[in-house]
């Protein structure tokens, strides 16, 4: 099984930028593709960016493209998500994720951290 734990969120104005960070530990060998997700109170949690580890294709949601850039550091075994201009429709709990498929999408992950609290403020 994979660990992950996620960290760097905050409180931001509108317009600033967060990097967040997500640790992998345990069977670290195991892991095909990492994501993000997030999740606003009361809505549903959704897909918002994905990483290939071993080729680091990506994929982005439609509202992050062009502001988020995901990225790894596989020696490190750590994810990053930069988030630069953010709204205040970014607000959520972000979550990292992992699965061992190899496709870089939104689907199939069986691997969670406990999320870190983005709050963007208007």
């Amino acid at each position: 099984q994979v660990q992950l734990a996620e960290s760097g969120g905050g409180l931001v104005q509108a317009g600033g930028s967060l990097r967040l960070s997500c640790a992998a530990s345990g069977r670290t060998f195991s892991i095909g593709t990492m994501g993000w997700f997030r999740q606003a109170p009361g809505e549903e949690r959704v897909f918002v960016s994905a990483i290939s580890w071993s080729r680091g294709t990506t994929l982005y949601t439609d509202s992050v493209q062009g502001r988020f850039m995901i990225s790894r550091d596989r020696n490190k075994n750590t994810m990053y998500l930069q988030m630069n201009s953010l709204k205040p429709e970014d607000t959520a709990v972000y979550y990292c994720a992992a699965k061992r498929g190899l496709r870089t999408d939104s689907v199939n992950y069986d691997s969670w951290g406990q999320g870190t609290q983005v709050t963007v403020s208007s």
